[in-house]
């Protein structure tokens, strides 16, 4: 899947689904996946995993299907060139159990 990066032009701007964008938070933008979508995705040149969640949609760029946050890019390497091919998974919490949160 052929990746790009978004970050501090759009730091603090609304995202599709309502929240604030953080360039520093591990997200992406995707044309058509679900809002909360987890992926992992990774660089093979550099070898290195992220997992990010879709919060925005994009990227609105021929050939391109996925822009991540700055954070994530930074994380997988990808950072100077601007754009990578990634290998893109999803992740399933199917079965994962989250300890409960108390709320007063």
């Amino acid at each position: 899947m052929k990746a790009s990066w978004y970050g501090p032009r759009f730091h603090g701007r609304t995202t599709a689904n309502g929240e604030k964008f953080d360039q520093e938070a591990l997200t992406a933008a995707h044309k058509t996946l679900r809002f909360g979508t987890l992926l992992r995705l990774t660089n093979p040149v550099t070898d290195k995993s992220v997992i990010v969640r879709i919060n925005d949609r994009g990227p609105y760029v021929r050939g391109r299907n996925i822009d991540v946050s700055q954070e994530a890019a930074s994380e997988l390497g990808m950072l100077h060139k601007g754009l990578a091919r990634l290998k893109v998974e999803q992740v399933s919490l199917k079965g994962v159990n989250f300890p409960a949160i108390h709320l007063n």
